[in-house]
């Protein structure tokens, strides 16, 4: 197993957690919760695109208006939409294969480095990709514990 292996399967647990879910219960914000099940699935992505293509010094794919919406820091300002909550399902779906198809072709070696607030500095794009798999892995914890409350 690698590093895509797992945020595919990450990815993949994403989908199952939020499929079946209604708008409603997406971007619904329970009582004690700062955010809901969608911005926690676009938040992966957001972040994802920040710590590899933006702190590589690439383009994030999903472009400004996306990170900012899902970075850290945000919270949902306004419900998703559907046509956004349906962006968000196929960027899970999509955006690890062009990561993958990317890192052959893109360079990546002027990694610009980076002292994340879990206390690890990222100093390449294996770095980031090891770290991004840890932060996907708390929000699928946050997910599951979100979920119980929609």
């Amino acid at each position: 197993m690698n590093t895509i292996d797992l945020l595919t399967a990450t990815r993949t647990n994403i989908l199952k957690l939020c499929g079946g879910l209604t708008d409603e219960q997406l971007n619904q914000i329970p009582v004690g919760f700062n955010n809901n099940l969608i911005w926690n699935a676009g938040h992966v992505i957001a972040t994802m695109e920040s710590l590899v293509y933006g702190l590589g010094r690439q383009q994030p794919p999903s472009g400004k208006d996306f990170i900012n919406r899902y970075r850290k820091g945000s919270k949902p300002e306004v419900p998703a939409s559907e046509a956004e909550i349906q962006e968000i399902f196929t960027l899970l779906k999509t955006s690890v294969k062009k990561l993958e198809a990317d890192l052959g072709v893109l360079d990546f070696s002027n990694y610009k480095e980076y002292p994340t607030s879990y206390g690890v500095t990222l100093r390449s794009v294996e770095d980031a990709l090891t770290f991004n798999n840890m932060h996907e892995a708390m929000h699928v914890g946050a997910i599951i514990a979100l979920k119980k409350f929609v």
